[in-house]
């Protein structure tokens, strides 16, 4: 049960993102319900204190006590499961993430340290006060097939995307190229308070206070690029669709550096 009540301001719907492809931005950080054959699938958990949030969303769109499927977390940081052991009470449902990033889903490692000094706004001076403890979900997770299938969604397959955190993935549907991003990249800068807080969107790399390994995360964006997508669904920032897209992704690839990679911080290449 939440014990702080999300001031309603900070719940924006997202609508229509794709075909089946809805989702809700809980103040900084998105989740989406992605329709399935035989119900649907939650794909990330928010902020603590957000369940009731997120229950109370999915019942308005697919009526009262329908859980999902499943739920498949792009990653394990503490805005993407804050409220998943609060959604486990109610909703008898697997959890799938990638084989890297189990050890913190059942409560074996800390993430690596964020980095406050890689510059850009509020966002990233305070992050050392963001959770980097793991959860522990027992038995409750379950890896992603290494076949790149997505349980309960037969036409997307995911994608293996780390430099953010290790097992990061995303998820592609090929039918209609639409791509659920997590934080491989953002259409918001992440770092900055003003950003978030206007969610002007354009292309962005991950969250430069919590991401460690840039090589990676730079060829996570190619392999996203090299896919065309059409729509995008990211963990920060709004959904962008259009023609324009894939050129954007590719711009964003091909300048990675230039845009992304901060010339400072410990996790800096530059050191």
């Amino acid at each position: 049960m939440d014990k702080i009540r999300i001031p309603d301001e900070d719940i924006v719907p997202l609508e229509h993102v794709a075909a089946g492809v809805s989702g809700m931005r809980v103040l900084f950080v998105n989740v989406y319900a992605v329709v399935a054959k035989d119900g649907w699938v939650l794909v990330d958990a928010a902020l603590p204190m957000s369940g009731g949030r997120i229950r109370g969303w999915a019942e308005d769109h697919f009526g009262k006590g329908t859980a999902p499927r499943s739920i498949v977390l792009t990653h394990g940081h503490f805005d993407h499961v804050g409220a998943l052991e609060d959604l486990l009470e109610q909703w008898d449902v697997p959890v799938y993430a990638h084989p890297l990033e189990m050890p913190y889903l059942t409560g074996q490692l800390r993430y690596p340290p964020p980095e406050p000094r890689v510059g850009g706004g509020l966002m990233a001076v305070i992050s050392p006060l963001y959770p980097r403890d793991p959860i522990n979900l027992g038995t409750r997770v379950r890896e992603l097939p290494a076949d790149g299938r997505v349980p309960d969604l037969p036409d997307w397959r995911w994608i293996h995307t780390p430099g953010h955190t290790q097992g990061r993935v995303s998820l592609f549907r090929p039918d209609d190229s639409t791509l659920v991003v997590g934080d491989a990249f953002c259409t918001t800068k992440q770092e900055s308070f003003l950003a978030v807080a206007t969610q002007k969107p354009e292309l962005h790399g991950p969250p430069a206070y919590y991401t460690p390994d840039w090589d990676a995360a730079r060829d996570s964006v190619k392999r996203l690029a090299a896919l065309s997508p059409e729509r995008l669904a990211p963990g920060h920032g709004m959904p962008m669709a259009g023609d324009d897209v894939p050129e954007l992704v590719l711009a964003l690839a091909d300048h990675f550096e230039e845009i992304a990679v901060p010339a400072q911080g410990r996790y800096s290449p530059a050191r």
